[in-house]
C-alpha cells in the first residue's frame, strides 16, 4: 500500500495536470500525508468483506488506501473533473482494484445506485456538508454497519457529545438515533492541501437499532424544536410544535419529562418518548418541519 499512496509532490503534480484548484465552495482540502491515510484506514476497521463508501475522494488519497482492504469501494464525487480523473489515478497505482466512481452529490445518492451495497462509510468529508451527508447516508443506506469520518474538529465534538455537554445539540441527537459514535482522534491541519485554519477530528460510529418504535421524522421534529431556542424550557420551546405551551407540558408529563428541563439534558430516547406522547395526544406539528441537514 505504501508505494500506491499519494504524497505532497504527487498531489500537487496531479492537481496541476488536471488544472484543479481546491475551492472553499466544495470544501476541498486534499490529504497529502500517507501516514494519515494509513491511520484512517486502520481506525476504520474494515474487513475483507466490507464494501466501502467514500464521499469526496478528491484526487484519490484515501481511495488508494481503502482499495487494498475492502472488497469494493464506491467513490461519490461531485466535482466532474475529479470524478473523471479518479479511475485513471487508481488504474495507474492499484491495478485490478474494485472501484465504482459516482459523479454525484452525496446528498442525493440513493441506495439503488450503489451495487454492491455499502457496509462502511469512510470519508474525509467536506466541512460545509459533513453533518447532512452522514445523516442522509445513514437514513438512506440501511446496509451501512458503521463508519469513520474525518470532519472539522468542532463538528466532531458535536457529533459525539452526550447530554449535558455544552456542544450537545441537533447533530448529536440525530446521529445518536442511528448509531453509537465516539471520538477516534485528532488530525492536524498540516496534512492537508490547502492547509485549513482548523484542526480536524475523526469520528467512528457503529449502527444500532432505533431507540424507539416511533417515526424518525416525528422524533427529529421534536429535536429541531427543542434546540431552536436553547435557553428556553422545553415547555416553551415545544409550544410551537405542540400547538401551545399547555399541550407541550401535557406531552412532556406523559413522556415522564420535567417541563422545566431543557433540550440539552435529554437523551435521544427521551426525545422519542416526547414524540410518541405528542402522537398519542394528537398533536406534534408537521413532519415536514424536520431537517436532517440542520447543524446547530
Amino acid at each position: 500500500m505504501a508505494d500506491a499512496l499519494l504524497g505532497p509532490a504527487e498531489i500537487r503534480e496531479l492537481a496541476a495536470r488536471l488544472g484543479v484548484s481546491p475551492t472553499k465552495k466544495l470544501g476541498q482540502n486534499f490529504v497529502h500525508d500517507p501516514n494519515t491515510v494509513r491511520r484512517i484506514v486502520a481506525a476504520a476497521g474494515l474487513t475483507g468483506d466490507d464494501v466501502a463508501l467514500e464521499v469526496g475522494p478528491g484526487l484519490g488519497s484515501l481511495t488508494l488506501g481503502l482499495l487494498p482492504v475492502a472488497a469494493h469501494v464506491h467513490a461519490v464525487e461531485i466535482d466532474p473533473v475529479l470524478a473523471a480523473a479518479l479511475p485513471f489515478t487508481v488504474a495507474a497505482r492499484a491495478p485490478a482494484a474494485r472501484l465504482t466512481v459516482h459523479p454525484a452529490d452525496a446528498l442525493r445518492i440513493t441506495a439503488d445506485k450503489l451495487d454492491p451495497a455499502p457496509t462502511m462509510l469512510v470519508a474525509n468529508l467536506p466541512y460545509n456538508v459533513a453533518v447532512p451527508v452522514v445523516l442522509h447516508l445513514l437514513a438512506e443506506l440501511p446496509t451501512l454497519r458503521g463508519g469513520l469520518v474525518m470532519v472539522q474538529k468542532e463538528v466532531a465534538d458535536r457529533l459525539v457529545a452526550g447530554p449535558g455537554s455544552k456542544v450537545y445539540g441537533v447533530p448529536s441527537v440525530k446521529l445518536a438515533w442511528h448509531a453509537h459514535a465516539r471520538p477516534a482522534g485528532r488530525v492536524p491541519p498540516a496534512v492537508f492541501w490547502p492547509v485549513p485554519n482548523v484542526d480536524s477530528g475523526l469520528v467512528a460510529f457503529a449502527r444500532r437499532d432505533a431507540p424507539a418504535d416511533v417515526d424518525r421524522r416525528a422524533v427529529f421534529a421534536v429535536v429541531d424544536a427543542a434546540f431552536a431556542q436553547r435557553r428556553k424550557t422545553l415547555r416553551a420551546a415545544l409550544s410551537g410544535w405542540a400547538g401551545g405551551a399547555d399541550n407541550a407540558e401535557q406531552a412532556l408529563v406523559t413522556a415522564g419529562i420535567n417541563p422545566q428541563a431543557r433540550g440539552e439534558s435529554l437523551t435521544v430516547g427521551q426525545f422519542a418518548a416526547i414524540a410518541a406522547a405528542g402522537i398519542q395526544h394528537g398533536y406534534g406539528g408537521k413532519l415536514s418541519g424536520t431537517r436532517e441537514e440542520v447543524d446547530r
